[in-house]
This record gives C-alpha cells, sequence and structure tokens, in this order.
C-alpha cells in the first residue's frame, strides 16, 4: 500500500518568471495590504487591520508544517525572488488530493502571475508532493476566478449560499498544464527547506 502525500513547504518554488516563496513574519503587512483591499477582500474570509495577529498566524503556519503558504515574485535578474506581486496557499490535504487557495494577486501584476502561479501550485503537488487531484472552494460572486478554475478542467460538485465547491481530477490537471505550457516550459525548481 502506498504512502499517502503530504503538503510539505518548501523554501523555493522557481519557475519561468516567477519564484515562489515560503511566507515569513515579516510578510504580515504585505499580506494584510492585500487581504484588506477593498476589492479583494469581498471574496476572502474577513481579517482584522491588525499587524501582529496576522504576524501570529504565519508563526502558527510555521509551526504546524501541513501547509505551504508562498508570496508569489517577479524573479529577478539573478533567478531569486524579487518583487512581491501576490499569495497562494496549499492546504488541507484528503487521500490523493489537496486544496488550494489564498490566492491573491496584486492589482497591476504581469498578466502571466495567474496562470504561471497556478501551473507552479500543480507542478509542486503533483511532481514533488505525490498528489493527483485537486479540490477547493470559490465564493460564487468571485466570477473571474471560478472562471478560470473552470477553464483549467474543475468540475462543480456543490455549492451553497455563498461558495461554490471544485474538484479537478488528474487528467484535467495534466490537459491543462500542457495546454498552457508555453507558461511554464521547463520544469520547476524546488528549494527545500533547511
Amino acid at each position: 500500500m502506498s504512502e499517502q502525500p503530504t503538503i510539505r513547504p518548501a523554501a523555493r518554488l522557481v519557475g519561468n518568471k516567477l519564484v515562489l516563496r515560503e511566507v515569513e513574519v515579516a510578510d504580515a503587512a504585505y499580506i494584510l495590504s492585500l487581504r484588506l483591499d477593498p476589492k479583494k477582500a469581498a471574496y476572502l474570509s474577513a481579517v482584522d487591520a491588525d499587524v501582529a495577529r496576522q504576524a501570529a498566524w504565519i508563526e502558527r503556519y510555521k509551526a504546524d508544517g501541513s501547509q505551504a503558504y508562498f508570496i508569489i515574485c517577479l524573479k529577478d535578474e539573478a533567478g531569486g525572488a524579487g518583487q512581491p506581486v501576490g499569495t497562494v496557499r496549499l492546504y488541507n490535504a484528503v487521500g490523493d488530493s489537496f486544496s488550494w487557495g489564498s490566492w491573491i494577486v496584486a492589482d497591476g501584476a504581469p498578466t502571466y502571475v495567474g496562470i504561471e502561479s497556478a501551473l507552479i501550485v500543480y507542478r509542486y503537488a503533483l511532481d514533488h508532493l505525490g498528489f493527483r487531484n485537486a479540490h477547493f472552494e470559490v465564493r460564487k460572486d468571485n466570477r473571474s476566478v471560478w472562471t478560470f478554475h473552470e477553464r483549467f478542467g474543475a468540475q462543480r460538485v456543490a455549492e451553497d449560499d455563498v461558495e461554490y465547491r471544485f474538484e479537478l481530477a488528474h487528467d484535467a490537471i495534466l490537459a491543462s498544464m500542457g495546454r498552457y505550457a508555453r507558461f511554464l516550459p521547463a520544469p520547476i525548481d524546488v528549494v527545500r527547506l533547511d
């Protein structure tokens, strides 16, 4: 019997034009600025405008070890993590399926940030963590995000008054990674935590 995959944080996931670097306590103010943006906050769980509380959440995340939370950065000239342009998090492993969210792209970020960051998430989850499928929830009024997921092959499997629940099967993930390969033409480089 094979071992179930688990979510593990990484120091960095290096893609084509992006680097996803593990969140640090020092990122609390940046994360809060994204989460408190009025346009973005409409689709997120409410948070207090309290940097210390956000920093404490990050400290708990780092002690937990069952999630992977990243700051999405533009790749700098040396290939490292440059300007931050968003966040993304992997969490809630159930069998061979993982969930991802906290996906916030900053206003003014290059148009490729959304698709490349999603592709990096799937590459990391499938190629490096051993997952095959994905599941997630999206607020019904966040039309741009749920239509993105549906174009990627996700299927709505349930809903309530606020959210749609999606599942994305392995074959659909692979098909979409092939269809969008121009955004992430090479394997990602994973830098493990020390």
